[in-house]
């Protein structure tokens, strides 16, 4: 058994990362390839926004689906009756997305920039209502940048609807692989 001042001593005594260690290689080729597939959605925004929407129709059929067998466990009349009408109506969203992706990208981008000017506000109320003590500016300064973002999409909508949903995917393909690339290099340093 380990000691707390056995951990301090050999901090890979207690570590639970010694699995993850193993694997460093593995981590590192997996950031890679997310940095791939960020560079290639960044090299073409309108074909990631299309694919992007194409995902989301994916994910509402199946929600949909769920949904609609979900109703079935349900005993009583009226709450069947809405859980399988919210199923149905998934599942025909995401039959429509794939009939009209661009349709759907105006949409969801719509949807995405309202939803960050709302966060921004919210944030920045937040912050200005944090004790003073608390690192209250950070908060605040993250509400800002999110409120620009979602008045920007939104002053550039629907034009801003071909390109924002596939820059988003690629940057945030390219943080998540820089991340990954990161904490393998990381644990190969621990070894």
């Amino acid at each position: 058994m380990t000691s707390t001042s056995d951990t301090a001593r050999n901090p890979q005594a207690g570590s639970d990362t010694a699995p993850l260690r193993a694997k460093s290689g593995w981590i590192i080729a997996l950031g890679v390839i997310y940095l791939i597939a960020g560079f290639i959605a960044l090299g073409s925004v309108a074909m990631a926004t299309v694919v992007s929407v194409l995902v989301v129709g994916v994910m509402m059929i199946i929600s949909g689906v769920a949904e609609v067998f979900s109703a079935f466990q349900i005993k009583s009349w009226g709450k069947f009756l809405l859980w399988a009408l919210l199923g149905v109506l998934y599942i025909i969203a995401g039959f429509v997305t794939f009939q009209n992706p661009l349709l759907a990208a105006v949409l969801l981008t719509l949807v995405l920039g309202a939803s960050l000017v709302v966060s921004g506000i919210m944030r920045m109320f937040l912050a200005f209502s944090m004790k003073r003590e608390t690192p209250w500016i950070w908060v605040a300064l993250s509400g800002l940048i999110t409120l620009l973002l979602g008045v920007l999409i939104l002053l550039r909508w629907p034009v801003s609807s071909a390109y924002i949903l596939g820059l988003f995917l690629g940057i945030d393909l390219i943080m998540a692989g820089a991340s990954w690339i990161g904490l393998g290099v990381g644990l190969r340093r621990a070894r």
